[in-house]
């Protein structure tokens, strides 16, 4: 495996690895921005 070989892999695994972390905190966020919606409906519900 030649050297611009093993720079390209290195790469695409470090990419890959930022974008699971990356899509963890958008989950993370919309998560807790449908939370916050939850307990407003909840709390403005008519009865």
């Amino acid at each position: 495996m030649g050297l611009i070989s093993r720079l390209l892999l290195l790469l695409f695994f470090t990419f890959g690895l930022a974008a699971c972390n990356t899509m963890e905190g958008i989950g993370e966020d919309v998560e807790a921005a449908g939370e916050t919606v939850e307990e407003e409906a909840e709390e403005n519900k008519p009865y």
